[in-house]
């Protein structure tokens, strides 16, 4: 970590607040931060808390954010969101996903799509589908970004996603959104609580970005005490209607 980084004592001086402050922001997503070493201690870039929301500049507790939505099924949620979606039949995979991507590529906004073999296929047909959409202009911007997974273990898919967000952070991107086929993430994982271990260990990664993330869960080809997993994984799924993420 270099010179660039401040300290959670370092950051709070430069605002003129407590650390108490600083660490409870950071926790809101309210100001980005960087986790480091075994202690996960904060750290925080200089230039960052010199955009943050003017409440925070002057040192009281802000009481309302600014913060960017995104339209699922016709509905608009505050971003972070990380959801687990379910669907039966191949056209149910795509219902609620392919919108949310073409709303993405439309707005510029960078869209990572995790998956491959027929989840893949199925996407690329549904979005070249799509009016307005040139999927192979999406892919060759970067605007659109294909793997089959972020990683093969817990550690290394957070580090992906850490590296992936920051960098958005520092190109001022609004909104990243990512939609990950979980049939094609588990079969890149080492085994399956692994990419359980990492559906849990994302939360934490995504309330700090502002991401929008839609984990496909195919329930044809993942067992009962799997859907199960799935549901504890994704907290947020406690304020979205099980009508719109059932597919």
């Amino acid at each position: 970590m270099n010179a660039s980084w401040l300290s959670t004592r370092q950051a709070a001086d430069r605002l003129g607040v407590s650390e108490a402050s600083v660490r409870r922001w950071s926790d809101r997503g309210v100001i980005p931060v960087q986790r480091v070493g075994k202690r996960r201690e904060r750290r925080f870039r200089a230039e960052h808390l010199d955009r943050a929301p003017r409440g925070v500049r002057a040192g009281s507790v802000p009481t309302r954010v600014q913060k960017s939505q995104v339209i699922l099924g016709g509905e608009a949620f505050d971003v972070p969101i990380h959801v687990a979606a379910f669907y039966d039949s191949d056209a149910g995979r795509v219902r609620l996903t392919a919108p949310f991507l073409a709303d993405g590529i439309r707005a510029g906004q960078p869209c990572f799509l995790l998956a491959q073999g027929e989840e893949l296929d199925s996407y690329m047909v549904a979005l070249d589908q799509t009016p307005g959409i040139d999927v192979d202009s999406a892919l060759a911007s970067g605007v659109l970004v294909v793997a089959g997974a972020p990683g093969h273990t817990a550690a290394a898919a957070l580090d992906y996603w850490e590296k992936t967000l920051w960098s958005a952070m520092d190109r001022h991107v609004p909104l990243v959104r990512a939609v990950g086929e979980m049939v094609s993430e588990r079969e890149n994982f080492e085994s399956e609580p692994e990419m359980f271990a990492y559906e849990v260990a994302f939360n934490m990664t995504a309330r700090r970005f502002p991401c929008a993330v839609i984990c496909q869960y195919d329930v044809r080809k993942f067992s009962g005490p799997a859907i199960l997993s799935a549901f504890r994984a994704h907290p947020d799924m406690l304020g979205v209607s099980l009508n719109l993420l059932l597919k």
